[in-house]
C-alpha cells in the first residue's frame, strides 16, 4: 500500500520598506569669545554675495568676510531686524536689536536700526562720539565701545540713553568722563588716560542703580568724590592716588555708618599707604586691596 506524501508550500510576503535618508539639517557653529559669541556662519553667505564695496557717507567701505561678531548667550537665535536693509546691516550684523560691528575698522558710530538695544563696536578706530550718533536710539540697553581711540564724547551724548545699564569705553585715549546716564549699572573706563579733574565732582552721585565701576589703569590723584550707596566693586589700581580721608568711602560724622554693599575695593599699583589711613575704611566690611607697608 503506498503512501500519498503532499508537500506543501508556505510564501512569507514581507512588505518592502523604503527608507529614506535622514533630513540633515544645517546646524549653526556658535564660538565662545569671553563672555560673547561668534556667528560668522550666519553672515558668511550675505558677504560672499557682495562683489563690490557699499558707498556710505561718500566713502567705499570694504565688506569683510572674517568678521568676528560677538554677544551674549541671551541673543542667540534670533530673527534678523527689520532694517536689514541699511548700509550698517550689510557692513555690521543687526540681529533683533542687538548691532555687532566689531574689528571693521569703521572711524565714526554707524547709524543704528531704532530698535537696537546693545551695541558691540569694539575693536575699531573710532575717535569721536557726537550727541547726533544716539538721538533717536532711545532703546539702548548696553554699548561696548572697548579697544578704539575715542578722545572726545560730546557733552550730552548719553544723556537721552535713559534705558542704558551698561556702558564700556575701556582701553580708548579719554582725558575725561561723559555725563552718564541716570540707570547705570555697570561702567567700565579702565585704561585710558582720565585724571582727577577730568571727572566732576557729583559724577556717580546720582547713579542710585550703579554696582561696578572701573577706573582702573587711569591717572587718578584722587578717589572720585560721592561715590553711591550701591557700588559693589570699585576698581582704581595702578592710577597715580596719593591720599584719601575719612570721608573718603565712609562718613567722618557718624560712627556706626556701615558701607554694607561694597565687596571689593582695589588701590593696587598707587603711590599711598593704605595703612596710614585706617580710619578711612572702617565703615569697609573688608579692606581695600593694596599696600599696606
Amino acid at each position: 500500500m503506498k503512501t500519498l506524501q503532499t508537500t506543501f508550500f508556505f510564501f512569507v510576503f514581507v512588505p518592502l520598506v523604503n527608507t529614506a535618508p535622514s533630513i540633515q539639517q544645517e546646524s549653526l557653529q556658535f564660538y565662545e569669545y569671553e563672555t560673547d559669541v561668534t556667528m560668522r556662519s550666519l553672515i558668511q553667505q550675505d558677504y560672499e554675495m557682495q562683489s563690490k564695496d557699499i558707498r556710505k557717507d561718500g566713502t567705499n567701505v570694504s565688506l569683510d568676510i572674517s568678521l568676528r561678531l560677538q554677544g551674549d548667550d541671551s541673543e542667540r537665535n534670533v530673527p534678523p531686524t527689520k532694517d536689514t536693509n541699511l548700509p550698517t546691516c550689510l557692513l555690521c550684523v543687526c540681529l533683533s536689536g542687538s548691532v555687532y560691528c566689531e574689528e571693521i575698522d569703521i572711524e565714526a558710530v554707524p547709524p543704528l536700526p531704532k530698535e537696537t538695544a546693545y551695541l558691540y563696536a569694539r575693536f575699531n578706530k573710532i575717535k569721536r562720539i557726537a550727541v547726533s550718533d544716539f538721538a533717536d536710539i532711545t532703546t539702548l540697553r548696553r554699548i561696548d565701545f572697548s579697544g578704539n581711540r575715542i578722545e572726545e564724547i560730546e557733552d550730552g551724548a548719553f544723556s537721552k540713553l535713559l534705558l542704558l545699564e551698561e556702558l564700556s569705553l575701556a582701553e580708548n585715549r579719554l582725558l575725561k568722563l561723559p555725563v552718564l546716564p541716570p540707570k547705570l549699572t555697570t561702567f567700565n573706563a579702565n585704561q585710558n588716560r582720565i585724571k582727577s579733574r577730568g571727572i566732576k565732582a557729583n559724577a556717580f552721585k546720582k547713579l542710585t542703580n550703579l554696582a561696578y565701576l572701573y577706573l582702573g589703569h587711569n591717572a587718578l590723584e584722587s578717589v572720585p568724590l560721592n561715590l553711591p550707596e550701591s557700588l559693589r566693586i570699585l576698581h582704581l589700581q595702578y592710577n597715580n592716588i596719593t591720599t584719601i580721608t575719612d570721608d573718603t568711602f565712609c562718613k567722618s560724622n557718624n560712627t556706626r555708618y556701615i558701607r554694607t554693599r561694597m565687596d571689593e575695593i582695589r588701590m593696587e599699583g598707587n603711590p599711598i599707604l593704605l595703612a596710614k589711613h585706617v580710619n578711612a575704611f572702617s565703615c569697609l566690611r573688608t579692606l581695600p586691596v593694596g599696600t599696606y607697608y
